[in-house]
């Protein structure tokens, strides 16, 4: 019986942060086969690709385990929702037309199962620095995207992976800050006064694995990611429940 939606993000398959990338895309279609006779829908909540952008007639080489897997489950009736991520934010139709999933350029709120939901991959939100926004300007430009296309993949895809990379091994992934420092938990409770109904805010992006409440029915969902955590949410229209793979035994 297909009653169980399951959320995951912040893959990176391409990054230098995986021992093995390509194994890491098998573990996760093994996944993706292990929840396919009771997911109802998928929602990859963003940064499935350590960096994308679609060109108009090419986009990157690899990942095609994954996307062979994504268009076989969609062209079987499974409903898979694909969140632009802050590195994989380049998307046009590619993902919608081969591999037939729901694309989302912004957050998602929805409804499923009485359970109000609010979806986005967390990038910006709550985020009020301004080097950030300067930087989210830039490759949200589209004049800036269309003289990006102008120079050859050859040289777009290593910087891109470089910058990826060296941003990385500077910064690496913060450790959770604290209830009152975390911006998404700040961005939730602010709107939860506009809109008290949501009960889980689910995101990606911050690489933490975490389930909070921050109303009196209302939950904030931090995803973790698929580098060290192998982590996901699971909906099964009662529940939702933070899990991970067992590792040692390859599942």
């Amino acid at each position: 019986m297909k009653n169980k939606v399951y959320f995951l993000a912040d893959i990176h398959l391409g990054s230098g942060s995986h021992v093995d990338s390509i194994g890491t895309e098998r573990k996760l279609c093994r996944w993706l086969d292990s929840v396919k006779d009771n997911a109802a829908a998928i929602f990859l909540m963003g940064d499935v690709f350590d960096y994308w952008y679609e060109y108009r007639h090419a986009v990157p080489k690899g990942f095609t385990r994954l996307l062979g897997k994504l268009a076989e489950m969609t062209d079987g009736g499974m409903e898979i929702h694909f969140f632009a991520g802050n590195h994989d934010l380049w998307l046009t139709d590619y993902l919608s037309v081969e591999c037939g999933l729901i694309l989302h350029l912004e957050p998602f709120v929805t409804e499923i199962a009485g359970k109000r939901f609010f979806l986005a991959h967390g990038d910006g939100l709550g985020d009020d620095s301004r080097s950030f926004h300067f930087l989210r300007r830039v490759f949200h430009s589209r004049w800036l995207r269309k003289c990006f296309s102008a120079v050859h993949p050859r040289w777009t895809i290593p910087l891109a992976h470089r910058w990826s990379d060296s941003s990385r091994a500077r910064g690496g992934v913060t450790p959770y800050l604290g209830e009152e420092r975390e911006h998404l938990i700040r961005f939730a409770k602010a709107m939860l006064k506009e809109s008290p109904d949501i009960d889980y805010f689910v995101f990606g992006h911050r690489h933490v694995l975490l389930d909070l409440p921050v109303a009196r029915k209302s939950r904030v969902i931090m995803l973790g990611d698929w580098i060290t955590l192998f982590s996901y949410a699971e909906f099964d229209g009662v529940n939702l429940r933070l899990k991970q793979l067992n590792i040692e035994n390859g599942a």
